[in-house]
């Protein structure tokens, strides 16, 4: 499940700052883990799929693992300072490891049953999957999210291919149009939370009015 905690729409000076990107490194990723985990804290998805006995622990190593994953397999960018991320897998990404998938389940605990029962829209055909958007919560409404989205969303364009994502949190969704993205489908989940699944054709501009 995609998260975005913190983006703003950069203007002006928030885009001059969050400017110099580049793709992460592994030494990066444990920092980033815990941006993520930090951004995430109260988001509803985790909130509902994650124990709450030790969950900002099992959530910043679900972060570490799903971005080794992306690491190894997809694109993901970061600014120089470490503040935001952003991880992207291509349609033909393999599926994690059994050793991974394992730990997931492990972490997840009681709540993995209902993760696993949970149905969702697929992607359409040929998409990559923009599968996380985190900014530090010191340095959020900076910019910081949308332009390592935008980064990886760059990248992908010159495959033109489309891009996929899923979301729980409604002001993500504004957040999402303005950077092309439209709303496929609304699913509410029994007992948990609402999410959005969207999708982004190659090339796709930004919207003003979102």
């Amino acid at each position: 499940m995609e998260e975005w905690q913190g983006g703003s729409r950069a203007t002006g000076s928030n885009v001059r700052e969050a400017a110099i990107l580049g793709r992460a490194t592994t030494a990066d990723l444990p920092s980033l883990a815990r941006v993520l985990a930090d951004a995430f804290a109260a988001y509803p998805w985790t909130r509902w799929s994650i124990p709450t006995e030790g969950y900002d622990a099992r959530l910043e190593e679900l972060q570490l693992l799903y971005l080794g994953h992306a690491h190894d397999h997809g694109l993901v960018f970061t600014d120089s300072s470490l503040r935001a991320v952003s991880a992207f897998l291509p349609p033909q990404a393999p599926q994690p490891s059994a050793a991974l998938q394992e730990r997931v389940a492990e972490l997840h605990g009681d709540r993995l049953a209902q993760v696993y029962a949970v149905a969702l829209p697929s992607a359409p055909a040929g998409a990559w999957t923009l599968a996380t958007v985190g900014v530090s919560p010191l340095h959020q409404g900076r910019g910081l999210g949308v332009a390592v989205t935008r980064a990886g969303l760059e990248t992908i364009d010159e495959y033109r291919a489309p891009v996929a994502l899923e979301t729980s949190s409604e002001g993500n969704v504004r957040l999402y149009r303005r950077l092309g993205f439209a709303v496929d489908a609304v699913t509410q989940i029994p007992d948990g939370p609402v999410v959005y699944s969207m999708s982004r054709a190659a090339g796709a501009e930004p919207s003003d009015n979102a």
